[in-house]
């Protein structure tokens, strides 16, 4: 990590079809190797199959899911006198979306259904939903964070 300045945040392009920042966000951390045109398949197939099974705009489902999968607070560790606290700290809203895309990547990678496209739009379902493993992983975020509410004054 550089200690003149801070690293200058890259500008990323909307996606081709949607024109959405967020989206290409997700396009981003789904994709491996560079293979951008495949991330763009999986995306845009789970598209097509939420648009088909729920018969409202895809784009508001992801959107929807991605609110309700994000974090409002979460637990960093903290070191005072020789103990390690867990104290919780709001989330910043870049990281909350971060998060969120991320847990929603990891939580439709996890599921059984036979093709990304599938997994992809069945845990975008879910989470607009509020259900799904990606909004239990928020779910035990905020419970961990309350538990520890009483290390709160730990807080930097």
């Amino acid at each position: 990590m550089s200690r003149r300045h801070r690293a200058e945040r890259r500008e990323i392009i909307p996606d081709a079809k949607f024109g959405d920042l967020v989206l290409a966000k997700f396009m981003n951390s789904l994709m491996y190797d560079g293979k951008k045109s495949a991330a763009e398949g999986i995306i845009y197939g789970a598209f097509d199959t939420i648009a088909a099974k729920t018969k409202q705009d895809p784009l508001v489902v992801f959107h929807e899911a991605l609110r309700n999968v994000s974090p409002a607070l979460e637990v960093r560790s903290r070191r005072v006198g020789g103990a390690t606290y867990q104290v919780p700290v709001e989330v910043r809203t870049d990281r909350s979306r971060a998060l969120a895309i991320r847990w929603l990547i990891t939580a439709a990678r996890g599921r059984n259904e036979p093709t990304m496209t599938g997994r992809l739009s069945g845990e975008l379902m879910d989470a607009a939903n509020n259900r799904g493993s990606a909004v239990k992983k928020r779910e035990d975020t905020h419970k961990m964070a309350d538990a520890n509410r009483a290390f709160s004054h730990y807080r930097w």
